[in-house]
């Protein structure tokens, strides 16, 4: 059921604890930093969470003005749940929280999921061109688009992309730490590319630079 408990605290961060304190709240705004979401996509994207939990999470954040639901047109005509301006001030906080959270041993076995692995690769890019990529990764496409000094990641179908690559989260995220695997990772089938097989090795290297 969802919760409406507080710590009755006056401090500011008390305050916002009572707003996205409860268990899994943050990781369901992390789901949605990349863009708008469907339930059954930030549900996939929390194993460990049951869809009663999400729902009562995302009822919650969306009753505090965190997150707001629309329905997109036709054709889709799906509803999907997506950050307000408020709750994208929550951006760095989480972003800051995971670089925190880097120095902390990873549980083995532990599941990574796609949009902590674009957020990684967000994070360190350093590309140097322009390049458009197509990342498909768990049977959803996301497009991956850089340019000097910057890189974006939105939910989508490129027009035209430079290069693709499929893969899963955690190859991906072992690919971004140790770019010189993308040969092996190909050859035992665990990543299929197509296109600029050289924009791919940027991709991957260009986050170290």
């Amino acid at each position: 059921m969802p919760t409406s408990r507080s710590y009755g605290d006056a401090c500011t961060i008390a305050r916002a604890l009572d707003v996205v304190g409860e268990r899994w709240a943050l990781l369901v705004v992390r789901e949605l930093l990349l863009g708008p979401q469907r339930f059954s996509d930030v549900r996939r994207a929390l194993p460990g969470a049951s869809s009663n939990l999400v729902t009562d999470r995302l009822r919650e954040l969306e009753g505090h003005g965190v997150v707001g639901r629309r329905k997109l047109p036709p054709p889709a005509g799906s509803t999907v749940y997506e950050l307000t301006g408020w709750g994208r001030e929550l951006e760095p906080v989480v972003l800051a929280l995971g670089a925190w959270g880097g120095s902390i041993p990873r549980p083995p076995d532990a599941h990574l999921g796609t949009t902590s692995v674009l957020l990684f690769l967000r994070g360190g890019a350093r590309p140097r061109r322009a390049a458009c990529y197509r990342v498909e990764l768990d049977a959803r496409v996301w497009t991956v688009r850089t340019e000097p000094g910057r890189l974006t990641v939105e939910p989508g179908v490129p027009e035209n992309p430079d290069a693709t690559i499929r893969t899963d989260p955690p190859t991906l995220n072992a690919l971004l730490e140790k770019p010189s695997g993308l040969d092996a990772a190909i050859a035992d089938g665990r990543v299929e590319t197509s296109g600029d097989r050289k924009a791919i090795r940027r991709l991957l290297r260009e986050r170290l630079a």
